[in-house]
């Protein structure tokens, strides 16, 4: 199952400039989403991180695996587009975050996100960011799936 941004945005209540995931390329409910980003010097954050030296934020790159995890969430409960629209997903921790080398315009940043594990609402996930197959950040996310 693959997603565009238009059906990205019928899920997540991120828009632009906040919107953090263009593509949606893989998914298996409870299991794992693949997806990415095409990150460009148009991107409003190079504006100030940093002029002359762009690099794409760390914090940016977490809040892209947050976002593909709420998808995943989403994706993997049985509900409605009527019931997920009165849905949300927060985030609770974001647990051994690494930075291993840095994203600047140009780069595909890619989305890997696996269940840890699943109860109920709450989820745990594990997110790996690739540039080119290579591993650029990691982390844990924990979520939980509230109603609006």
């Amino acid at each position: 199952m693959t997603m565009d941004v238009m059906e990205i945005q019928e899920i997540i209540p991120h828009r632009f400039p906040f919107l953090l995931l263009d593509r949606v390329t893989e998914i298996t409910p409870n299991e794992s989403l693949t997806g990415y980003k095409n990150v460009t010097i148009g991107d409003q954050v190079f504006q100030g991180h940093f002029p002359g030296h762009p690099i794409y934020p760390g914090v940016m790159i977490l809040e892209g695996m947050a976002q593909a995890g709420g998808i995943l969430a989403f994706k993997s409960m049985d509900m409605t587009k009527e019931e997920a629209a009165n849905k949300v997903v927060y985030f609770m921790s974001i647990d051994k975050a690494k930075f291993r080398a840095p994203v600047k315009p140009g780069d595909k940043l890619e989305y890997q996100i696996s269940v840890i594990k699943h109860k109920g609402a709450i989820w745990m996930l594990d997110g790996k960011a690739y540039v080119d197959g290579n591993l650029v950040s990691q982390a844990e996310l924990k979520a939980m799936v509230v109603d609006k």
